[in-house]
């Protein structure tokens, strides 16, 4: 439990990329399953290369901002769908990943990562010091992330996924906008990845295939129980959601499920968190029908008067 608690914690600054597209942007942004790869990828070359475990580290979330971007301008400049300039990067990355690091996976044997001393230790999946030390780093970065969309750059960003021709029309570039939050989301996701390989103790070129749905499950199960009416309950949601999905994941493995399920019960989860709150008991409940329609900082819109309420009025 601690183990899944632990890994949830990294997968929380995967799933807050994908929100800042997903629901920020509102753009189906499947660059994800290439780019978190890739930050991985470069950490680890760079490790075994010698440079410094942070150097690497932030040299991941970086390789992953230039990914993002290059979809944005694809997307903007090029007048490619969104979805497709998503496919296009990530089919292009798995090339580019193998390149860096020169084969298909790149283990972590005797280099010093950012781990090894939690590793070398014994904290590892053992006690709590190694979850305290991740929630400080995950809360550093929402945080960071809950200031930045409450500048105008961030209010900017969220008017275009609203409303994209009005927030055009007082003069925002609303292409720069969207390179800027690939570019942003990407690099969290380049982050996480770098940070997970070395968690994991390996760089694999399969780490990130269909890791979209994983940050889908971890956004909308945790604004399913959260909600997110406000920017900084949004994004706990989803470092909430993505501990949440990682529990349920081993909760799954314990009780006899097998490893190739996890597909599947990851459809399922995002599913229920879809559609519980629109179907059966759940939806009499105001606050848990209207989340899943509302987007962060929207305002819940007033009840339609009844008939008899409008003859006393």
């Amino acid at each position: 439990m601690i183990g899944a608690i632990e890994v949830g914690l990294l997968y929380g600054i995967f799933a807050l990329g994908v929100y800042l597209t997903f629901r920020v942007l509102n753009f189906p942004d499947l660059t994800v399953d290439g780019s978190l790869t890739t930050g991985a990828a470069t950490a680890a070359a760079l490790i075994h290369a010698g440079q410094s475990p942070l150097l690497a580290t932030l040299a991941g979330g970086a390789a992953g901002m230039i990914a993002g971007a290059i979809t944005g301008i694809l997307h903007t400049k090029g007048k490619i769908d969104g979805l497709l300039a998503g496919i296009l990067t990530m089919i292009a990355l798995w090339s580019i990943n193998l390149r860096i690091m020169g084969k298909s996976n790149l283990p972590f044997l005797r280099e010093e990562t950012l781990i090894s001393p939690l590793r070398d230790a014994g904290w590892m999946g053992k006690t709590g010091i190694v979850i305290l030390i991740f929630l400080a780093v995950v809360l550093v970065i929402k945080l960071l992330v809950d200031w930045f969309l409450s500048t105008d750059i961030g209010l900017a960003i969220q008017a275009t996924g609203n409303n994209e021709q009005m927030i055009r029309s007082f003069g925002v570039n609303t292409d720069g906008m969207k390179i800027l939050t690939l570019s942003l989301s990407n690099g969290l996701v380049g982050l996480a990845g770098a940070l997970i390989a070395q968690y994991n103790g390996v760089a694999d070129i399969s780490m990130g295939i269909g890791v979209i749905l994983v940050g889908l499950a971890s956004v909308i199960l945790g604004q399913a129980l959260l909600g997110q009416r406000w920017i900084w309950l949004a994004t706990l949601a989803v470092v909430v959601g993505a501990v949440l999905y990682r529990i349920i994941i081993f909760g799954a493995l314990r009780v006899g499920f097998n490893q190739d399920d996890m597909k599947l019960m990851t459809a399922v989860l995002v599913v229920a968190a879809l559609l519980l709150p629109r179907w059966g008991f759940l939806k009499r409940i105001p606050s848990l029908r209207n989340r899943g329609n509302k987007r962060p900082g929207e305002a819940a819109l007033p009840p339609v008067p009844t008939q008899t309420a409008a003859k006393g009025a």
